[in-house]
């Protein structure tokens, strides 16, 4: 974390002094729309005018990231207030924005060429800047006193901490505990009990929960998931789970459970429930909006959006401006890659639990109950008959 002290001192109102970023402090202000700083720290507030992108702004497990965000964001937890982001298509929108009063300020690095009523300050690259609206000096000049070139560097090696598994606290355990008498793990007989519950074979579950957790049931990552399903606290709380029961395995389990049967009835306009799942997968990492925005582009780009082999290319798009700016996507940057490979690894060590190929997307049962089947593989438990080799 970066800690800065913010000290806004008493001037004299006439004497001049000039930022390194070419800023005239203590100029007189232009009277326009905006909120003083006052009226921010008053209302507990800074509403951050920017658009989305890997390096701007995006949702990642329902937290902000994204250098002008996280920059922006530790502006204002100095100030002591909450940060409030409003997303726009391009620069006219944030500028008018701006000017309506609907932000305070524009975290985003726009060239220093356009005047527009804008008042240059803050975050500085090159010749790019932040800007506010013209009369909000003081805000204008508190950033110019706050930000420092340093910060730049200092965030992006935060922000590539935070998306590493570095981030993840957590014990790797063996992707198989035993196979010669086909244990996977030592919390088999949860995934066996409460798989039925989310249509799924047990081994399905057995593998997103290596995924997510290497077995381990006391692991936590930075952004609160916990447990053997990384379970997030605003999802457990939704799902009835009691903070102190979040660590429990066969409670996490039966938690992520409920979830998978919700993301599943999420995705009723899938109409082959083989296919289903993937999805509910692919959310449960990249969140259902950005699937959808997924399927919007399928639509769009005439392949099928009930598909998600088709599907998932248009989670990896989703990475380039000519994607997510597009105008069918309505929640904008994904870090694709991650979820695409989420559902992949996934597909890989159940196919590894099955002893069988992983094979295409393609229609089947893959359900849990007593019976089922998924391509001719028996979906209830199964002594191993042979010793497969597993990777992390």
């Amino acid at each position: 974390m970066i800690f800065i002290s913010l000290v806004i001192s008493c001037r004299d109102k006439n004497k001049q002094v000039t930022t390194p970023w070419g800023t005239t402090l203590n100029e007189d202000s232009v009277p326009g729309n905006s909120f003083t700083l006052d009226d921010i720290m008053n209302n507990g507030e800074l509403i951050m005018l920017t658009m989305t992108g890997p390096e701007t702004y995006y949702d990642y497990h329902n937290h902000g990231m994204g250098l002008q965000y996280l920059l922006c964001e530790k502006f204002a937890q100095q100030l002591g207030v909450s940060l409030r982001v409003e997303v726009c298509k391009d620069t006219a929108e944030m500028v008018r924005r701006l000017e309506r009063g609907e932000g305070d300020v524009i975290a985003f690095p726009l060239p220093k060429s356009l005047k527009a009523g804008l008042r240059f300050c803050g975050a500085s690259s090159g010749d790019s800047q932040w800007a506010v609206d013209k009369g909000s000096k003081e805000l204008a000049d508190t950033l110019n006193r706050w930000f420092k070139p340093k910060y730049i560097a200092l965030i992006k090696k935060e922000e590539d901490f935070l998306l590493s598994t570095r981030s993840i606290t957590r014990h790797v355990y063996a992707p198989m505990l035993d196979s010669s008498e086909g244990l996977i793990s030592h919390y088999d007989r949860y995934f066996q009990m409460y798989s039925p519950m989310a249509r799924l074979d047990w081994r399905l579950m057995a593998a997103q929960c290596y995924q997510e957790s290497c077995f381990d049931p006391r692991a936590h990552s930075w952004a609160g998931a916990c447990g053997l399903m990384q379970i997030l606290p605003s999802t457990a709380d939704h799902l009835g789970l009691p903070e102190e029961q979040m660590y429990n395995p066969e409670k996490n389990i039966a938690a992520a459970a409920r979830y998978l049967v919700e993301l599943q009835n999420h995705f009723r306009d899938v109409n082959d429930p083989s296919q289903r799942v993937w999805f509910a997968l692919a959310s449960y990492n990249g969140g259902t909006r950005h699937v959808r925005d997924a399927m919007a582009l399928a639509r769009k780009y005439g392949r099928n959006s009930q598909n998600f082999g088709d599907v998932s290319d248009f989670i990896l798009k989703l990475q380039s401006p000519e994607f997510y700016n597009d105008p069918v996507v309505k929640s904008g940057y994904m870090r694709g890659e991650e979820t695409y490979d989420y559902v992949m690894r996934i597909r890989q060590r159940w196919a590894q639990y099955r002893g069988a190929s992983v094979g295409g997307f393609s229609s089947g049962s893959i359900g849990g109950g007593p019976g089922m089947t998924f391509g001719g593989v028996p979906t209830t438990p199964q002594r191993a008959r042979h010793r497969y080799r597993f990777h992390v």
